[in-house]
């Protein structure tokens, strides 16, 4: 999350963003979203309606997107729901923004097993480059923001860029992740090391058809499963 500390309330940011409506796109998705939940149990809804404003207030600004205080406040109106009840939710998931961010928000994992694997080295590229916790580059491309587990362990040291999870990272495949964002390019999200997801460096060590595609394997198990009452099985 980046601004939990200082939530932006001034007559600028109410000026910019005091009219804020949907899209016409965000307006179906926004109702189709609203309309998954009961009478009485909109308020389930603040979650994606959250992420969607962000999402817009990130098309319209080009950046990863955050959430002022007038945006929160018309959430609340869609789904009748005080502002302070929105803002419960968005100070307590990381995923929202609550001050301005860049156009890439670069979270480095800092929890153990990240650390243990090098999550210093990736920082270190990060600050080579000029990026610093909790600001955002001189430029408005990046915002440096060490964060908690994002649950990608086994693929440690590892960030997430937006909506994208960059792991197996050096001081080395980071800085050319951050090189290439910042030329205009789309890195390969995912790890950065010969390897499949989170399967061994040295390749899959069991089920390894399922490296080559979704094979089903149930009919083995099942051909070769001892029957009740012990009996053997046929061919």
């Amino acid at each position: 999350m980046a601004g939990q500390a200082g939530i932006l309330d001034s007559a600028e940011q109410r000026a910019r963003w005091g009219n804020f409506q949907w899209t016409d796109a965000n307006a179906v998705l926004a109702a189709e979203i609203i309309a998954r939940y009961p009478a009485g149990r909109q308020m389930s809804a603040s979650i994606p309606l959250l992420d969607l404003a962000q999402r817009q207030v990130g098309a319209e600004t080009n950046t990863q997107g955050w959430l002022p205080i007038p945006v929160m406040e018309f959430v609340g109106r869609e789904i009748d729901l005080p502002y302070v009840r929105v803002l419960e939710v968005a100070t307590f998931y990381t995923m929202f923004n609550l001050a301005p961010v860049g156009r890439f928000h670069v979270q480095v994992c800092g929890t153990t097993p990240c650390m243990l694997r090098g999550s210093d080295d990736v920082l270190e590229a990060c600050y080579k480059r000029g990026l610093k916790k909790g600001h955002t580059t001189d430029d408005g491309l990046f915002t440096l923001t060490e964060v908690e587990c994002l649950g990608a362990c086994a693929n440690a040291p590892m960030v997430q860029i937006n909506d994208d999870n960059y792991e197996d990272l050096t001081e080395e495949s980071m800085t050319a992740i951050l090189d290439a964002l910042a030329s205009g390019q789309a890195p390969k999200p995912g790890p950065q090391v010969d390897r499949q997801t989170s399967c061994p460096t040295s390749g899959p060590t069991s089920l390894k058809k399922m490296a080559e595609r979704n094979y089903d394997y149930r009919p083995q198990w099942t051909a070769t499963a001892e029957p009740a009452g012990g009996e053997t099985p046929q061919p």
